[in-house]
């Protein structure tokens, strides 16, 4: 079958405007869905929006099903919208597109096909077997944008890797103390509290927790938390880090073999899930959230591990927080440490690259190219 975008008419403004609002839908289940996509529908009849639903959670209905269920009888002759390929297969729920076809739609618009060889193509195929017009590829950048973690994640059998910084404007990411808080201000720790929601995990290095002592949550408690990881050889750690603080958030340690000592126990007894990964490295442990289910990962770490990340093929994505401040000094870290790089020419050029403003402080956003 070709699996080549089709459509039956241009991509028209309302085409595009439901999409984007089936995207809207979508995002209200950041960070809860994974291992499955964020989905969004929207029903409209005679140009009024009669159903819309999004997909709240794994194991829980799609997103079309909740747009059906509130569309009712109005579903029968009407147009779908739905920001990712209708699912033909059973798994936790039954297929999406028997149900479009049994509320008797008239055309289904999809924004992506989807990347899942289970769905691939299979979905569209079984509507426009039953006399369905299926229209693909409207606003399609965008969906693929939304769901770029479920999409790495399905190709490579990885999660998305984003590495996270701020820096000053001259490149540093503490000062020759190590005192680094705080270098952005509070639209850019705000966001990044959103952007930790959004993720499955947030990975930081021993060094971070001795350093800085993070809470690393979303600081929103109508807001998910990712599971808290930390990345120990030695598992040199203090034994009153927020970290180990369990009862609402998850923390798992990577540690070696050897280090099952005093803290090693008291971490166990706080709840602290400890794993032995022998050797640790960033590609190991992406491996084993891989069978965790995750679908993206935020590395938070400083410019050792950042960099042991990046060469490791563990990061996919950069975002970069740039204040107007100059701290100066010889001895400051910097974000990323030593890739082996010696020539300007050998350097990593960010591809997809874009810029956004948060009060005074810039954040860039740009992808490492595909190396696999």
């Amino acid at each position: 079958m070709d699996n080549s975008p089709v459509t039956s008419f241009p991509e028209t403004p309302l085409a595009q405007a439901m999409i984007q609002r089936c995207i809207q839908l979508a995002r209200q289940a950041l960070g809860r869905t994974t291992p499955n996509p964020l989905v969004g529908c929207v029903i409209v009849r005679n140009g009024e929006i009669v159903g819309e639903g999004f997909h709240p959670a794994a194991g829980q209905p799609h997103a079309e099903v909740f747009a059906l269920s509130e569309a009712g009888e109005n579903a029968q002759g009407a147009t779908v919208y739905v920001n990712l390929e209708p699912c033909n297969h059973y798994g936790r729920t039954p297929p999406c597109t028997e149900a479009l076809i049994k509320a008797g739609v008239a055309k289904v618009v999809v924004g992506m096909v989807d990347p899942d060889p289970r769905v691939s193509g299979k979905g569209i195929e079984r509507l426009r077997a039953a006399g369905i017009e299926v229209v693909v590829g409207v606003e399609e950048s965008a969906c693929r944008q939304l769901n770029e973690g479920f999409i790495h994640r399905i190709l490579y059998q990885r999660p998305l890797g984003i590495l996270k910084y701020a820096m000053t404007l001259d490149g540093k990411i503490a000062a020759t103390s190590g005192h680094s808080k705080w270098i952005t201000g509070e639209k850019s720790r705000s966001w990044v509290h959103q952007l930790r929601s959004a993720c499955d995990a947030v990975i930081v290095g021993g060094n971070t927790v001795r350093q800085d002592n993070p809470n690393l949550t979303s600081h929103n408690p109508n807001a998910p938390n990712p599971l808290r990881v930390i990345m120990s050889r030695t598992l040199d750690l203090p034994r009153d880090a927020r970290v180990w603080q369990t009862d609402d958030v998850p923390t798992l340690v990577f540690t070696e073999v050897g280090t099952e000592g005093d803290l090693y126990q008291h971490l166990v007894n706080q709840g602290v899930e400890v794993v032995v990964l022998n050797p640790l490295t960033p590609s190991r442990v992406m491996a084993y959230l891989y069978d965790r289910q995750l679908s993206r990962v935020l590395w938070e770490c400083g410019g050792i591990l950042a960099a042991n990340a990046i060469a490791d093929g563990a990061v996919q994505k950069i975002l970069a927080f740039i204040a107007p401040k100059i701290i100066g000094g010889h001895g400051g870290p910097s974000p990323v440490g030593d890739l082996g790089l010696t020539l300007m020419t050998d350097a990593l050029t960010l591809e997809r690259v874009s810029w956004r403003q948060l009060g005074s402080d810039y954040v860039v956003e740009g992808y490492i190219p595909n190396r696999e």
